[in-house]
């Protein structure tokens, strides 16, 4: 079973064609340090519609593949090399969903019950 700690969304281009050693060795090179076993890490195409997962564990390496039949990962913009996700921002973001207002509080003249 895949279990992951901690979710990094890496923000620099990555060519989605590369399979899981050219990957790996990028998200080395990105990152500057060796992964980690347990964390996943994120990357997208340029258009934000397919995004490909690389999680190591002790048995091996994972890795997963996600298209969106419509619409766009909510992605952040290039500047910051990773983002770390908490388990509930990636599950929203797979779902298509602008996980980064998850956080935000309310907006004004919207009462919480």
């Amino acid at each position: 079973m895949l279990s992951v700690s901690a979710w990094h969304l890496v923000t620099a281009p990555v060519d989605l064609r590369c399979g899981m050693d050219r990957l790996l060795l990028q998200m080395q090179s990105l990152l500057d340090r060796p992964v980690a076993e347990g964390e996943a890490y994120v990357v997208v195409n340029r258009a934000r519609s397919r995004l490909k997962v690389l999680c190591v564990d002790r048995h091996g390496v994972w890795l997963c593949a996600r298209r969106l039949h419509q619409g766009h990962f909510i992605w952040p913009r290039v500047g910051d090399t990773a983002w770390t996700l908490s388990a509930e921002q990636w599950a929203w973001l797979c779902a298509g969903v602008d996980w980064q207002r998850l956080s935000i509080a309310p907006m004004a003249g919207v009462r919480q019950l």
